[in-house]
């Protein structure tokens, strides 16, 4: 924390999940034994006592489910451990908050960054940090999301914040904070934030002719040509996934790793293009266990991968374009554009929009839907030509 001090926790494992509780007390690392704190901390007594009292009502709680031969969830347990009362006092701010520690405490350092940027930008707009769940109305999230436009942010980046926003009230809601009668989201609808650009995902013949430009005179875009065609050929892989993705994970003819953002295992058969990619970077021998030149060093801590993903990210985009533009290929080129390119090109050759969503990973068919849209409207727009094609008796 800002102070050096540690925060002291409550964890739950049940069923091989784990729950985080704060006890809102932290210390030192030299005055903590790993049960309880030292003599040196110059409130050791009282502190013990207050955590010795945490532990003791937990495995009460724990007891009285056994008791009942009742079997619970982690979230049942940290209803029953918070209270109804206590939990309907929690500010919007302090569950941003809640949230955030939580998921920098798992080591999701992207996610938590995005909640914290949000939380930031709405408090920024809503000066009040007091502010309940049941204030956080229809009325103040659209005063937002006009705030947000006159600060210039386009449809995806509101989309962005009020997708987190909506993300809060859904957890304050599931932690018995606020009742769902208050929901805004019901009459908000986020989805009205459709992007209204060029289409987002680059066509079979676009793609190649990225693959096929010649860079000879531009030595500088090797790696960022590399890294769209492996992206694209291992099934849309995620930047993050890039740039961790080390030298084990690549074994018979597969590689084989767990995303980052949904933690689900994958093995991708490894096509001609992509061997060719790996061979080019492995035979480099550079002295960490990563096979691209992105991450430098095997100890980084997760906030250092995070920050190195941020700046290498954004230069990967920036060179994509460079690359786009030299492919004479007339479209916002990014990494989430590979992404979707791969599962709109797949749907184009007959495959089903399910395994699409198997091979991306997604946690639903409505997020490969969310991807496929753009090629459905093509689609539409194809058939709906059709209606121009009269025959002779209709004439």
């Amino acid at each position: 924390m800002k102070d050096l001090t540690f925060p002291i926790v409550l964890q739950i494992i049940k069923d091989g999940k784990t729950k985080i509780l704060s006890t809102g007390i932290s210390c030192l690392k030299k005055d903590w034994d790993g049960l309880e704190l030292k003599k040196s901390h110059p409130n050791f007594q009282k502190r013990n006592l207050i955590l010795h009292g945490i532990k003791q009502k937990a495995l009460k709680i724990l007891d009285e489910y056994q008791a009942d031969d009742m079997d619970f969830s982690l979230l049942d347990f940290e209803y029953k451990f918070k209270g109804d009362k206590l939990n309907s006092k929690i500010t919007v701010y302090e569950h941003f908050q809640d949230i955030i520690n939580r998921m920098k405490l798992s080591n999701r350092i992207g996610n938590s960054r995005a909640y914290y940027d949000t939380c930031n930008s709405f408090f920024k707009f809503h000066l009040d940090k007091d502010l309940t769940f049941k204030n956080l109305n229809v009325s103040k999230i659209e005063n937002y999301e006009a705030y947000l436009r006159s600060r210039n942010n386009q449809d995806s980046g509101i989309a962005f914040k009020m997708r987190a926003l909506r993300a809060v009230f859904n957890s304050a809601i599931r932690n018995n904070i606020v009742k769902q009668d208050f929901y805004p989201f019901t009459k908000y609808k986020i989805s009205k934030l459709k992007g209204k650009g060029i289409k987002r995902a680059l066509t079979r013949a676009e793609v190649k002719r990225i693959i096929d430009v010649d860079i000879e005179e531009r030595p500088d875009l090797i790696n960022t040509k590399n890294y769209f065609i492996f992206c694209y050929f291992a099934r849309g892989v995620n930047w993050i996934d890039v740039l961790r993705l080390k030298k084990s994970d690549i074994q018979d003819g597969y590689i084989t790793y767990i995303r980052s953002k949904t933690k689900g295992r994958f093995m991708v058969k490894i096509l001609a293009p992509v061997q060719e990619i790996l061979d080019f970077y492995i035979l480099q021998e550079r002295n960490t266990s990563y096979v691209f030149p992105i991450l430098l060093k095997d100890d980084l801590t997760p906030i250092q991968i995070e920050n190195r993903k941020q700046k290498t990210l954004k230069k990967f985009n920036k060179d994509l374009k460079e690359l786009a533009r030299l492919a004479k290929v007339a479209k916002n080129v990014t990494s989430y554009v590979i992404r979707h390119s791969y599962a709109s090109n797949l749907k184009q050759l007959g495959v089903s929009t399910d395994k699409i969503s198997e091979s991306m990973g997604h946690s639903n068919l409505e997020v490969t839907k969310s991807y496929l849209r753009d090629f459905e409207t093509v689609e539409i727009d194809f058939e709906n030509e059709k209606l121009l094609n009269f025959s002779k008796n209709e004439i």
